[in-house]
């Protein structure tokens, strides 16, 4: 069965328990979901029981919910056309990064298979997409993200932001204003965990930046 023979709705579900996995060792569970979806526990649910019915899932009560080998395929799939499409939409529409999510959400539903070929050959076969979020090869193939929190970086150490969470768009724009996007480089100048503070410095900057808490767990970084 191909991707686009699944609703919307299954589509929606498979794609955010990759998702959520993705860059967590914590599994996603119904009331998570319900969360994320912003719907009731109760259509999670039954969502998943279809899921589950379809062979897309395995789910024990009261448990987390994990991906079957097909489920996991029909994921991969899905956020490949997601992050593709945020891509195109960022690099030849000229849409801002903190514009694209929203975007993408409505038109991976739409396309087809080969409108997404077309487009991650004229992009050149991209591997990461305007977040820093790798984007799945066309045979399915999932490129293991990289890096680890901002605000798990020891002092004085040097760190190149490798990704950055689409969650907020605000807090996007906020990022844009400071400077800081995949590939730009960091010196860590110190953690504040009880004032909930890193603090960093860009690359060319004279000037250091504070990064509350939720901004610093929203930036992946590798040693650089």
């Amino acid at each position: 069965m191909p991707v686009s023979d699944l609703s919307h709705t299954a589509q929606d579900y498979l794609k955010l328990m990759w998702n959520a996995t993705e860059w967590s060792s914590t599994p996603i569970t119904v009331s998570g979901m319900a969360e994320k979806l912003g719907v009731r526990r109760s259509t999670v649910s039954d969502g998943i029981k279809k899921l589950a019915s379809q062979g897309l899932v395995t789910h024990a009560p009261y448990g987390s919910i994990e991906l079957t080998a097909e489920g996991r395929a029909h994921a991969v799939a899905m956020v490949r056309r997601h992050r593709l499409l945020e891509t195109f939409l960022v690099d030849v529409l000229g849409y801002g990064w903190d514009e694209v999510h929203d975007e993408a959400e409505i038109l991976e539903h739409a396309v087809s298979d080969s409108l997404i070929a077309r487009i991650d050959q004229h992009l050149g076969h991209p591997t990461r997409d305007p977040h820093g979020d790798p984007i799945p090869s066309a045979h399915g193939e999932p490129h293991p993200p990289e890096g680890f929190l901002l605000s798990e970086a020891r002092p004085d150490s040097r760190v190149v932001i490798t990704r950055i969470s689409d969650d907020d768009p605000q807090m996007l724009r906020y990022f844009t204003e400071l400077g800081l996007a995949p590939d730009v480089r960091l010196t860590v100048r110190g953690q504040r965990p009880y004032a909930d503070a890193t603090t960093v410095r860009a690359e060319g900057s004279e000037h250091d930046v504070d990064l509350g808490s939720v901004a610093a767990a929203s930036i992946w970084v590798v040693a650089g």
